[in-house]
């Protein structure tokens, strides 16, 4: 080795080895994933559900129930209009759907990082075009990080807060350096939207507007009818067009967007034709009024798709702030009076699946899997024992004979409560004090009202009075936020990638701080490590055993009643709608579909 050689590797020597700077020096690449490889190489073509040789023409007609009055998604202000995100904006990445969670170019051709992550460079497509013609420069990326950290909704603020410096490298290079304890915020990061600086310069950005915004996509707004109508229009100029996590998607000319007042008149217009497609979550609906003739003759399909998704968690929620459901006993023994075998056949036409745990469906649950040694001792160092039931994976929700008045599971329900100090005097169960078990349940739904209709006349059975009280959607939020409730249903949607977000639903900072989605008043030590665990884990593996050891330790709290899920996406769509082959694992796209007009 020349002298020279040797002096230059002395002088790397720092940079290699150097604290913060992870294991290895950062080098551009195409793609990064939360935990390994991205699975796609470098010289992909398409995103492996979009048709890259689908036709670029005709009009979508979409259909969605409420309403608008502001076309800026980003702020907290206002009741925002629907597909402005998608349609208008571009992230620096793009994040492809067959993956549990990685990204690659879009914006940014090419990432940095290294493997500590704390840093990530972003390297600026000098194509990148905002719908104006203005180019997409580091200056607009600072831009939109300070603006959505100082003036966008909560979930930006959060993250992009936890940046310890910004910087443009040059016109089209941008640093974000981090502390490295957060390993999915470089991908956050990753899936920033980019606002045109120039754009804001005489328009206050955190107040409502129904002016057309400014983005990078696909489409720009050419008419809005506030609260009614908004036409999007194809960008004929659309600069990310050819690029691999674009080819074959957004190919309709137009997309016109019809607001309506309820899902039924939305579901009236879609036989009408002036929607093209529907995502069905009404059992009766799908079940009985999907009968008119276009089904019949072929040129309505009703299709019902898999998804690779954890199952979402529709429950009746325990506030375990409140005395009544401190008790672990109390919540479990609910478990066994509510009667899903009735509700499924009566109410739902057997269509649906009884949902067990928190990642139903999926990799990462843990129903019908035994725990590992691996998880078996990141349990047992946070402190965490769990019956056997939870361990071999054999705990399911209770089953019933499904005659609405099941005597084995109301016996065991029993049971349980006298644990808790309640029994059954007369007709009412009562405590030592003699108190009467009562408890009231929040509801806005037609659909939530027959549920607690039905689960309050099994309770009766047992002594047991639950008070149904139907409110707004106002009061409801109101309530929800402030855990002003005894019980109230929600439903959870997790992913393939659960991280940060795991705390704002689980985390014991949420019992008594207001405003997160802990909604039940989890405050476990353990639960809380399990997290943190989640979000540290460098490799898929010690990820998946991380996420299953959180699914034992939610679901041994009995801190929810699980309810059901659809056993895959119910779709309908008219027949000159196609779609793909392949599907994402989010199931139907729109973004991916194409019309041929009919014959």
């Amino acid at each position: 080795m020349s002298a020279r050689l040797i002096c230059l590797f002395v002088l790397l020597l720092p940079a290699l080895f150097a604290p913060g700077r992870g294991r290895a020096l950062a080098a551009p690449v195409h793609g990064i994933a939360m935990h390994g490889r991205p699975a796609l190489a470098a010289d992909f073509s398409h995103f492996p559900y979009a048709n890259s040789d689908a036709p670029k023409d005709g009009t979508l007609h979409v259909a969605v129930t409420g309403s608008f009055d502001s076309l800026n998604p980003f702020i907290i202000k206002g009741e925002r209009a629907m597909h402005v995100r998608a349609f208008v904006y571009e992230s620096l990445l793009a994040r492809n759907l067959a993956e549990p969670f990685s990204l690659y170019g879009l914006v940014a051709r090419s990432i940095e990082m290294p493997d500590d992550r704390s840093f990530i460079i972003f390297h600026i497509d000098p194509r990148a075009r905002f719908a104006d013609g203005a180019p997409i420069t580091a200056r607009d990326v600072l831009f939109s990080w300070k603006t959505l950290r100082d003036h966008g909704r909560l979930n930006h603020r959060t993250y992009y807060r936890k940046v310890l410096k910004a910087e443009a490298l040059d016109d089209l290079t941008v640093k974000f350096s981090l502390d490295g304890k957060d390993r999915e915020l470089p991908l956050i990061l990753g899936l920033m939207p980019v606002l045109p600086e120039h754009f804001y310069k005489d328009r206050p950005f955190e107040r409502t507007t129904l002016k057309p915004v400014l983005g990078s996509g696909p489409y720009r707004i050419i008419e809005v009818k506030p609260g009614q109508r908004i036409i999007f229009e194809r960008r004929k100029d659309y600069w990310a067009r050819d690029l691999p996590s674009r080819r074959g998607m957004f190919n309709h000319d137009r997309v016109i967007v019809d607001y309506y007042r309820d899902n039924q008149t939305a579901f009236e217009a879609l036989k009408k034709r002036m929607a093209d497609y529907r995502y069905e979550g009404d059992a009766t609906r799908w079940a009985t009024a999907y009968d008119f003739p276009a089904v019949k003759s072929g040129a309505f399909i009703k299709e019902t798709l898999p998804t690779g998704l954890p199952k979402p968690l529709f429950a009746f929620v325990f506030n375990t702030r409140r005395a009544l459901f401190s008790s672990r006993a109390v919540r479990e023994a609910m478990l066994y009076t509510f009667d899903f075998e009735w509700a499924n056949i009566n109410l739902f036409h057997k269509l649906f699946a009884r949902t067990n745990g928190y990642f139903d469906g999926s990799e990462l649950s843990s129903i019908g899997r035994p725990a590992s040694d691996a998880e078996k001792a990141l349990l047992a160092s946070v402190g965490a024992k769990l019956e056997p039931r939870f361990l071999s994976g054999e705990w399911r929700a209770p089953r019933s004979d499904g005659s609405g008045r099941d005597r084995k599971n109301l016996r065991r329900a029993l049971d349980l409560f006298a644990r808790a100090g309640w029994r059954l005097k007369g007709r009412r169960l009562v405590n030592a004090k003699g108190a009467t078990f009562v408890f009231e349940m929040l509801i806005q739904t037609r659909i939530e009202e027959k549920l607690a209709l039905h689960w309050q006349h099994t309770l009766r059975l047992i002594g047991v009075t639950l008070n149904v009280r139907k409110v707004d959607s106002a009061q409801f939020t109101r309530r929800l936020l402030a855990y002003d409730y005894d019980v109230v249903p929600y439903t959870w949607f997790n992913s393939l990638s659960p991280g940060n977000e795991q705390k704002f639903y689980w985390g014991s900072m949420g019992r008594a701080r207001q405003g997160t989605r802990n909604y039940m008043g989890v405050a476990d030590p353990a639960i809380d490590a399990v997290i943190e665990r989640i979000i540290a884990a460098r490799d898929r593996k010690p990820f998946v055993t991380a996420v299953r050891a959180l699914d034992r330790l939610l679901t041994s709290g009995f801190y929810v009643l699980p309810l059901y899920h659809t056993p895959g996406q119910w779709v309908g769509r008219w027949k000159r709608l196609h779609r793909p082959k392949a599907l994402s694992l989010y199931g139907f796209l729109p973004s991916v579909t194409w019309t041929v007009p009919a014959p």
